[in-house]
């Protein structure tokens, strides 16, 4: 079955790449291993710093981000209890193997003068919790006891949110697909589907190009660097 098997990049708007990029290295070790010209946009720029084999941590800045106002409660939550708008990130939580791994990173961050609380056992992680550069709110966490869902899907809160116990079923046990070898053409534009935030013309006429059509008009696949 194909489905996604892990998180390729995380990528967080910022108006101080520079101090986003100390923090993420420094603190937290994380090697900077690439930073270009944002494909396709234009005054963009766009970093990564590598957790792991092909798992990165993103950072992405346009020249109007400083300016953009940040309001507590709608475009940050600010703590792991608190309220942002839908679609923003609540918070984001970095992984480690075990519990030492665990505590080996509270003691890297508290050494560069960073506070952490933690670790908190959630049973199936466990977490230490801290603050980054403009009101992020971070955790890292270690796997707990197995996640059994016969466990871990609460009926009770499935009742509060409008789940039945025929959906939950289903949402537990997703369709099987395998792919078609890459040969489903792209259905018709339904305003009732999630969409890219394109101006919608420009956005129609962009799902109206073939695949191959798109893929040629967007040259960057060469490393920004000479050899």
């Amino acid at each position: 079955m194909v489905q996604p098997t892990g998180i390729h990049h995380i990528a967080v708007m910022t108006g101080d790449m520079k101090r986003q990029i100390e923090f993420f290295s420094d603190v937290l070790g994380a090697p900077l291993v690439a930073i270009f010209d944002m494909h396709g946009v234009p005054g963009g720029i766009h970093a990564f710093l590598k957790l792991d084999s092909g798992c990165y941590f993103s950072l992405v800045q346009l020249p109007q981000t400083a300016d953009t106002p940040m309001t507590m409660g709608v475009t940050h939550a600010g703590t792991g209890a608190g309220n942002s708008a839908p679609g923003t990130m609540q918070h984001l939580a970095f992984y480690v193997e075990n519990e030492d791994r665990l505590l080996a990173m509270r003691d890297r961050i508290r050494t560069k003068g960073v506070n952490v609380i933690g670790p908190l056992d959630h049973g199936m992680c466990k977490s230490i919790y801290f603050g980054g550069p403009e009101h992020l709110t971070l955790e890292v966490a270690c796997p707990g006891m197995t996640v059994a869902p016969d466990r871990w899907i609460d009926p009770t809160v499935l009742a509060k949110i409008g789940i039945s116990a025929e959906e939950a079923e289903a949402f537990a046990n997703p369709d099987g697909y395998d792919g078609a070898d890459g040969s489903v053409a792209q259905p018709p534009y339904d305003p009732a589907k999630p969409h890219l935030g394109y101006p919608a013309e420009a956005y129609k006429t962009i799902l109206a190009l073939s695949d191959t059509a798109l893929a040629a008009m967007f040259p960057h696949s060469e490393p920004p660097v000479l050899a």
